[in-house]
């Protein structure tokens, strides 16, 4: 759902939470508090009365939205705005956008993102899976007092991210800490991932996928030679890179070790609803129907 589709189905603050209450309690709604449907309207307002517990609650309560003080229409912008937007959106974008100030639109994009979370997914990726690692982290200003030469890739000292992702399918992806880059820590993210059974796992030649081949097939491809051999190659995963990091150079520009997490899901999360109804998806997960 784009914009244009916000305004046209939403274009009033009623309009919204009458979605929001369709979505979240289906004609039936129930106290959030207690969890009894013994529940009746509060006239000329839009929340309830539980006859259970003695307290009264909106379709908001233990969700995205609640105690809000911005127009749910706003919210639903800002929800459209980040799922639309292939290479992310800074929280500076989004309050022009919206006309909200830059810290409030922060404060939404966080809340949204808390939404679009992976971590918790258990859907194992089979089929041809790419392996690969890529470090996020910005550049050294030119000009310093440090002259000591700038290490690439396994030698930085930026944040090391493990990504597996399905040839043409789903994809998750990890910040770890660098003594994880062994065998033993990339084995057990393969085992946490990937369903062994029925897997072929492609990887560069680093060597702590060495003892990959004792779990599941698994097969090389040495970029020191060439970058595709048939079907042997890691170019799904380095696209995922390529966009990942455009995204956090380009449009955040700086992102913390604490929030990297939540940037990483935000574009594992639009990789693996890209063909679902992934705003109503959003809102469903924003509300706790489903997960």
């Amino acid at each position: 759902m784009n914009i244009i589709e916000v305004y046209r189905q939403f274009p009033t603050q009623d309009d919204c939470l009458y979605y929001l209450e369709k979505v979240r309690w289906n004609g039936k709604p129930y106290c959030p508090y207690c969890g009894s449907f013994s529940a009746t309207p509060v006239e000329k307002e839009r929340r309830y009365h539980c006859n259970t517990c003695n307290t009264s609650f909106s379709v908001t309560v233990g969700t995205i939205f609640h105690k809000t003080k911005v127009d749910f229409q706003k919210w639903f912008l800002a929800t459209s705005l980040i799922l639309n937007a292939k290479k992310g959106i800074s929280a500076r974008q989004i309050a022009r956008d919206i006309e909200v100030h830059r810290n409030t639109a922060w404060y939404m994009g966080m809340r949204i993102r808390r939404a679009m979370s992976e971590q918790q997914s258990r859907q194992l990726l089979q089929g041809i899976v790419e392996m690969d690692e890529t470090y996020v982290g910005g550049k050294p200003r030119k000009g310093g007092n440090d002259d000591t030469p700038r290490k690439r890739g396994r030698g930085t000292k930026k944040t090391p991210v493990v990504g597996m992702i399905e040839r043409g399918g789903k994809v998750k992806a990890k910040v770890v800490g660098k003594e994880k880059l062994n065998g033993k820590g990339l084995s057990s993210l393969v085992r946490e991932h990937i369903d062994l059974n029925n897997t072929v796992l492609i990887t560069d030649e680093y060597r702590g996928y060495m003892g990959m081949s004792k779990m599941l097939p698994h097969q090389t491809i040495n970029h020191q030679v060439w970058y595709t051999n048939g079907e042997i190659h890691t170019n799904s995963i380095e696209s995922f890179w390529a966009l990942l990091k455009r995204g956090i150079v380009g449009q955040f520009h700086k992102v913390s070790i604490r929030h990297l997490p939540k940037y990483i899901d935000e574009f594992c999360y639009r990789q693996n609803h890209r063909e679902e109804d992934i705003f109503g998806l959003t809102i469903s997960r924003a509300l706790g129907v489903r997960t």
